[in-house]
């Protein structure tokens, strides 16, 4: 016999997040920049109050932020951003090394002329906000410097994947930027000729150890402030 039919309602669909997306979106956003530094108390209560919504929405992003490891949830107890992980900053790594040294060997090849324009643009802007001691704006545009290269190679979705396992790093990026801004500057500076030298080597070893920079950093963020970290011991 044949299966019955099964009728289902059409969905209703909307671009517009909910809101539970919105608030996580902002700690998640809070917790990546150290407004939200390590070890501050959540509370439900206080979130929901102060963002005038309902607690469930604010229990939904706790879970997400906790199950990224952003949040330790405790039963009878009160909920705090995440001490710092050395370990899961090296995971991330990882992660981002593998997906963006294989999106520059694409990048070689893919990006076209007015590619390469717009991307000496956000180098110049990334030197003026250098020049301008303006750390946040720096960050903002180191990251779309990284995003662009994968948007515009055609691999949007590694972006998706970066961003998705990048928060680790981004915490310790934060810190780093009072002392590793000139690097970075630098190093994006290397990525971008030898991009358009198309030279796909120097292209891939540019960004390798672009992206390796964080395991000279950690160990002085570290000892600068040990109170944010967790007191495990580091492996790569």
């Amino acid at each position: 016999m044949m299966p019955a039919p099964v009728f289902l309602p059409p969905l209703e669909l909307t671009n517009r997040p909910t809101v539970s997306d919105q608030v996580f979106a902002h700690l998640h956003r809070q917790v990546l920049s150290l407004e939200l530094p390590p070890g501050t108390k959540l509370s439900e209560v206080d979130v929901a109050k102060q963002m005038g919504v309902s607690r469930q929405p604010v229990r939904d992003a706790f879970y997400r932020l906790s199950k990224q490891g952003f949040l330790v949830i405790r039963p009878q107890r009160a909920t705090t951003v995440s001490l710092i992980s050395a370990v899961a900053v090296m995971q991330a790594r990882f992660i981002r090394t593998a997906l963006e040294v294989e999106t520059v060997r694409v990048a070689t090849e893919a990006l076209t002329e007015g590619d390469l324009a717009a991307l000496r643009d956000l180098i110049e802007e990334q030197r003026k906000a250098m020049e301008q001691g303006d750390k946040v704006l720096f960050h903002k545009l180191d990251d779309q410097f990284h995003r662009e290269i994968c948007i515009r190679s055609g691999l949007d979705f590694t972006w998706e994947l970066i961003a998705e396992n990048k928060g680790h790093m981004d915490r310790v990026r934060m810190l780093s930027l009072s002392f590793a801004s000139r690097d970075a500057f630098d190093d994006h500076q290397q990525i971008l000729a030898a991009l358009e030298a198309r030279d796909l080597e120097q292209a891939t070893q540019a960004m390798r150890d672009h992206l390796a920079r964080i395991l000279d950093q950690i160990g002085r963020i570290r000892s600068d402030h040990a109170e944010l970290f967790d007191p495990e011991p580091e492996r790569e």
